[in-house]
């Protein structure tokens, strides 16, 4: 059995990518231009089916400047999951918005629609529920909470490229919805981000704010951003994007097969009609998580992730004292998997066994 470390995540970077950026390189048109474009284009058309987008310079860039293209400002609420990375609820403080932290359901650690419920107030103005894991969350249920109260449903589908819930793509169900392109997602473009929309105001409103508020050079509308994703990263997405419908079906061969191995620990579970993505395949061990995932390095050279230990409204930045009962336990008990699509046979055998092995002294 080979003992080569096995890493939590690997980045799939080619020839094919390298051809490209040198291509551009070659081209001397390295900031904003057709490149990027047309990955918007095809985007759309391979991920979105069809739905605008616009390409901005990382996910967080797109949340932030996806609300503020939803009219997000100073004195509004916009309910979020505590339990996801702090760019969901950054992204509303820096509007001028307040976070509002909501728990998670423990079945797929997504928002919890009867708690949002209970947070809706009258200076609520969007729920941004986060994708998480590439699981998608209730949209059905939530865009019937956004509608009962008038108020809008943004997506955080950072992780989600190309799941869905009931034959429909996630980032098509609220006003806007934003992929990250970081280089640990399904798919990268080195950095970066997609905002989708279907309101022609919002798209219009995020292709000013991303350009210094401008849509003709020195004729600035808005007050914006440099918030531009170069042809450079452009290129690079547009290979990946021609690879992530393959690498999404191996990643969940890859997590059938654990599922149906693993023994003593919780895997993940599939709500009834989502295609679940797997950014990451999530477990739960519920007795020292930590020790568990140390063990798994040390004595397997396996790599494990913990997303995320620290529930954002317990982070220094945030320090809110809500009580989020779900979200705390699952902080302390959530341990990511390998199964990206670098993994071969030996790999995932010896994932099970390692994992079975610690499982079974802990039982």
């Amino acid at each position: 059995m080979s003992k080569e470390f096995i890493p939590a995540a690997k980045p799939i970077v080619g020839d094919e990518e390298r051809r490209a950026v040198d291509a551009v390189l070659v081209s001397g048109m390295l900031a904003q231009g057709a490149e990027v474009a047309s990955f918007e284009q095809e985007f759309s058309r391979v991920l979105l089916d069809g739905r605008s987008t616009v390409a901005v310079n990382s996910g967080t860039s797109g949340l932030h400047l996806g609300l503020l293209a939803a009219g997000i400002g100073p004195g509004d609420e916009v309910i979020v999951p505590s339990f996801t990375f702090a760019a969901t609820g950054n992204s509303v403080a820096l509007t001028g918005a307040t976070p509002v932290f909501a728990d998670i359901e423990l079945d797929h650690y997504n928002l919890d629609p009867d708690h949002v419920a209970s947070l809706i107030t009258d200076k609520t103005k969007g729920i941004m529920p986060v994708h998480l894991y590439g699981h998608p969350f209730a949209a059905d249920r939530f865009q019937a909470l956004a509608d009962e109260h008038g108020i809008a449903l943004f997506e955080d589908a950072a992780q989600a490229h190309g799941a869905s819930l009931n034959g429909r793509r996630v980032g098509t169900f609220g006003t806007f919805g934003v992929f990250s392109l970081y280089p640990t997602k399904n798919m990268t473009s080195g950095e970066g981000g997609m905002v989708s929309t279907a309101e022609p105001d919002v798209e219009r409103r995020l292709r000013l704010l991303r350009n210094q508020g401008m849509e003709k050079q020195y004729e600035n509308e808005l007050v914006g951003f440099n918030a531009r994703m170069t042809n450079l990263h452009a290129a690079i997405g547009r290979v990946q994007l021609t690879k992530v419908e393959g690498w999404t079906r191996t990643r969940q061969d890859n997590a059938a097969f654990l599922t149906e191995h693993l023994e003593n620990v919780t895997t993940p579970a599939v709500a009834d009609g989502a295609v679940h993505v797997y950014h990451q395949y999530t477990i739960r061990i519920e007795e020292d998580r930590d020790g568990f995932a140390k063990a798994l390095r040390e004595q397997y050279d396996i790599g494990s992730g913990v997303y995320y230990p620290v529930p954002n409204h317990r982070l220094p930045s945030f320090h809110r004292t809500e009580e989020l009962p779900n979200t705390e336990t699952t902080a302390a008990q959530v341990l990511s998997l390998p199964v990206h699509p670098s993994l071969d046979q030996e790999d995932l055998e010896r994932i099970v066994t390692a994992v079975n092995a610690l499982a079974g002294a802990g039982a």
